[in-house]
């Protein structure tokens, strides 16, 4: 079978068992604990921990995964991957160990055809009841089953849901190792299928503190382990899964699949990391230097590293991304329709890297010259070629061991674990998440909260539970601040970008003001606010009333939110995609993918289309439908949001349809004006603009107006008519600089001819030394170039002292030049008077210092030296 085929088979076998076929989720997952999709389970985790009640009892999936705690080792092993895809079959409580474990071996055995006799199985150590189910209930030779410990006991690595495992492995054959069961080898024995019994819950890896709500399947096979076995392949590699990847790489790097072992590492990577990279990229994620886009930068930097190693001169990430869409595009159709983005992303990462990994490699040569044969290379500048240029410390060991030279290994491997640490907190998702578990453990037993704002402001509801600095309370006294837990409300909780509602929630004793609204867990709202008269106790009813004028200004910037994407699209391309959004009651922002800067015109030609759309007045309409119906209607979907089988599609007029949970106002001329007031960069290829909407609008350009009127007045124009206003204040102010120069030139004419009055004759030569008060530096400059001009042949030396400082500019004439007078040389002594120096022109130099009272000394030196220079002249 191809991958195609294990996909329709497996998914087709559990169809026919009563499993709902649901289709894989975005790498980006909506669980904050989590950086990245790593397991098969992680979208059904809200229905294993029946924080949501489950919409089916069995499901199926092929999900697509990403896991990088093992990178390091990618490559170097013929079965380790960092994207992969999870065959799974789940159970939300309906059948547990003695359904999972035998249609696990009818599948495997008659939907897949494996030889039974080349199947092992193990189970945890402490797990009788799977050892007998196999053994007694399948009829599998005992011989075949094998205790194991913790390889037996699944878990995420985070807080949540947990079980004990039973797997099943595949003897390749006596060529690939010794014999013995997956104890003894995991080469020879691979494993390929992984039933996992969820039934506990860890606080912590392996520490169990209790029990699910239900017991649970979750099983995981590994389509491309799976696909070796059926394919008969070498390894994973060699499946059609990877291997026409693998050939892009060759045909980038001129390199062949199995020339050496060295080589093969380099080709296994670049086939693996170009998969992880095309899926990560057509998910919506944007490389950057943290969290799950530091992820995608350094698998795609590690690939483009060792294309390099291997020769590869032109850009090989385009190619790689070119041969992952050809293999994975019929199972996964956005990945042709976003091809385009997903390569061009790709190429700028690789363009920056190669100039960066150039850098690094000469940062390392300026480091290696100091040093003499025997020293070692610092730790900390390994871990800087590494952090910052991504350049390999296998290469820099290389290096170093070919010029005699040796490593600090332990400061290396300190920063590196520093590193891994802040890896780890990024991945547990840092204290939203550890929120998050907290608020599973105060609201265990909470099903969800049933929204009914959409139809109305006002509600009624039973208080559920009431929190008090992260303890639960029964009654909460005026003056509390408290976290309130309703069954219903009609309070919107803050997502898709859209803040929470504030308000007001009553019961027959006491008032809470509710001043924000947010998801305390998937579908159980949390209203924070405090008790402003009398109690509020658990399980009274409750009238909740949101604050309405402030829900409609968010309605307004919702839609008018919608529309701006459109209008974005619209004019910029489809290549558009939302990458945040903040919709608030005073304005609203919207982040989105772009490659280049937006121009001033381009702004304003989104702007108008947009206005355009609000003046037509179209209705604004939702639908709940399915998601299949949804994208058959155009829907836009955004990566990382999450979408059920029944989705909520909010469409204005006939242009702008999209996925939205989020409130509106029934058309668009309710929006009022949208106005773009800002437009800028937040991050690479992502653009930020901020707009305001209906009375926000209407304040913005009454502002504008008021400066208009304001600055119409101080230009002395007629009201209304500031243009004409700013045009005769331009006018008078152009005659008075007309004036103003014509009166400059007239002062300054006096002044030369005062200074020409001064001048003393020395033979056939002149001679000008003179002061002019509080003249600046270049006036003095001027003043001297008029008056060298006028005078013929001679020597001039001027001087000022503004605000205290000394001022000299000494000029010759071009015979004296000739003769070898310099007018540097001139006031060089003058200049040490004053405290400072000068220029040595010859014709014309200026000096200066601090010591302005030293002026009437200084031109004395300067009288001197010019007389001495003219009688040797």
């Amino acid at each position: 079978m191809d991958g195609n085929q294990i996909r329709q088979v497996f998914q087709a076998f559990f169809a026919d068992r009563g499993h709902t076929i649901v289709p894989s989720a975005s790498l980006i997952p909506v669980d904050p604990t989590l950086l990245l999709t790593a397991a098969g389970m992680v979208p059904f985790k809200s229905y294993l921990l029946r924080e949501e009640e489950p919409p089916f009892p069995r499901a199926v999936s092929v999900q697509k995964c990403i896991r990088t705690v093992d990178i390091d080792i990618i490559g170097t092993t013929a079965r380790h991957l960092s994207f992969f895809e999870m065959l799974g079959n789940f159970s939300f409580g309906d059948y547990f160990k003695e359904k999972a474990i035998p249609w696990a071996f009818e599948f495997v055995t008659e939907g897949f055809g494996l030889d039974p006799e080349r199947l092992w199985m193990t189970v945890h150590e402490t797990d009788a009841e799977a050892e007998e189910i196999w053994i007694d209930g399948v009829g599998v030779n005992p011989d075949r089953v094998q205790r194991r410990g913790n390889d037996n006991f699944w878990q995420m690595g985070t807080a949540g849901p947990c079980g004990l495992a039973s797997e099943i492995f595949y003897d390749k054959g006596p060529a690939f190792g010794p014999d013995g069961g997956p104890v003894v080898d995991e080469e020879r024995f691979m494993e390929f299928w992984n039933l996992v019994f969820m039934q506990h819950i860890q606080d912590e890896p392996y520490h169990v503190v209790g029990d699910l709500p239900a017991k649970n399947i979750d099983t995981g096979a590994g389509l491309e382990r799976v696909a070796v076995v059926l394919q008969q392949s070498k390894s994973i590699f060699h499946t059609d899964l990877i291997r026409p990847i693998v050939a892009a790489g060759e045909g980038a790097t001129g390199v062949s699949f199995g020339a050496s072992e060295r080589t093969d590492v380099s080709l296994r990577i670049l086939a693996d990391h170009g998969r992880a990279v095309t899926f990560l990229i057509g998910d919506g994620v944007v490389a950057s230097n943290e969290g799950r886009g530091y992820v995608l930068r350094r698998l795609l930097r590690r690939a483009v590293r060792h294309g390099v190693q291997l020769g590869a001169g032109d850009l090989i990430a385009t190619r790689l991304v070119a041969a992952t869409v050809d293999v994975m595009g019929d199972a996964y159709p956005g990945l042709r329709e976003r091809h385009d983005r997903i390569a061009e992303m790709a190429e700028r990462e690789e363009v920056a890297f190669r100039r960066t990994l150039e850098a690094g490699q000469q940062l390392l040569d300026q480091e290696l010259a100091d040093l003499e044969e025997g020293e070692s290379l610092s730790g900390a500048t390994a871990f800087k070629l590494h952090d910052t240029y991504g350049f390999p410390i296998e290469i820099t060991e290389e290096i170093l061991d070919e010029r005699g030279l040796s490593l600090d290994r332990g400061e290396f491997d300190t920063q590196m674990e520093a590193q891994r640490e802040r890896a780890r907190a990024a991945f547990k998702g840092g204290k939203d998440a550890e929120a998050t578990e907290a608020y599973r453990v105060l609201l265990r037993g909470i099903q969800g909260t049933d929204f009914t704002g959409y139809d109305g402001e006002r509600g009624t509801g039973r208080v559920l539970t009431l929190l008090r600095d992260g303890e639960p309370i029964e009654r909460a006294d005026k003056g509390q601040d408290v976290e309130l837990f309703l069954d219903r409300t009609p309070f919107y909780a803050e997502s898709g970008g859209q803040v929470g509602d504030s308000g007001v929630v009553s019961t027959e004793t006491g008032t809470i003001e509710i001043s924000d609204t947010h998801f305390a867990l998937p579908g159980v709202h949390g209203h924070r606010g405090k008790v402003s008269a009398g109690h509020v106790q658990v399980g009274q009813d409750a009238d909740a009333t949101i604050s309405r004028d402030r829900r409609e200004r968010i309605r307004k910037n919702h839609t008018g939110t919608h529309l701006l994407h459109w209008g974005l699209r619209d004019v910029l391309g489809d290549h558009v995609q939302q990458a945040g959004s903040l919709v608030a009651p005073d304005r609203l922002r919207f982040d989105f993918s772009h490659f280049a800067a937006v121009a001033y015109q381009e702004v304003r030609d989104v702007e108008r289309a947009v206005n355009e759309r609000i003046i037509e007045n179209a209705g604004v309409t939702t639908v709940v439908t399915s998601k299949d119906a949804a994208e058959e209607m155009g829907a836009i979907a955004f990566f990382g949001d999450k979408y059920g089988d029944m989705v909520r599609v909010v469409k204005a007029g006939d242009y702008s349809t999209e996925f939205c949970g989020g409130t509106h106002v029934p058309s668009t001329g309710q929006v009022g004006p949208l106005l773009l007031v800002s437009e800028g960069s937040v991050a690479a290829n992502t653009r930020r603009v901020e707009a305001v909407t209906g009375t926000a609008a209407y304040s913005f350009l009454a502002g504008l107006r008021r400066e208009m009127d304001e600055a119409t007045t101080i230009l002395r124009g007629q009201p209304g008519r500031l243009l004409d206003a700013a045009r005769s204040a331009t006018a008078r102010l152009r005659e008075h600089e007309k004036r103003i120069e014509e009166f400059e030139a007239q002062a300054e004419a006096a002044a030369v001819g005062t200074l020409l009055d001064q001048v003393e004759a020395h033979g056939s030569s002149s001679l000008l030394i003179a002061v002019r008060e509080d003249v600046a530096p270049d006036a003095l400059r001027a003043m001297a170039i008029r008056v060298r001009d006028r005078i013929g042949s001679g020597i001039g030396v001027l001087g000022s002292s503004p605000e205290g400082k000394g001022v000299l500019v000494g000029f010759v004439s071009k015979d004296l030049v000739a003769s070898g007078v310099s007018a540097g040389k001139i006031i060089a002594g003058a200049a040490a008077i004053l405290g400072g120096g000068g220029s040595r022109d010859a014709e014309l130099a200026q000096a200066g210092g601090p010591n302005g009272g030293e002026l009437e000394a200084a031109l004395a030196e300067a009288r001197k030296m010019a007389q001495a220079s003219l009688q040797g002249a």
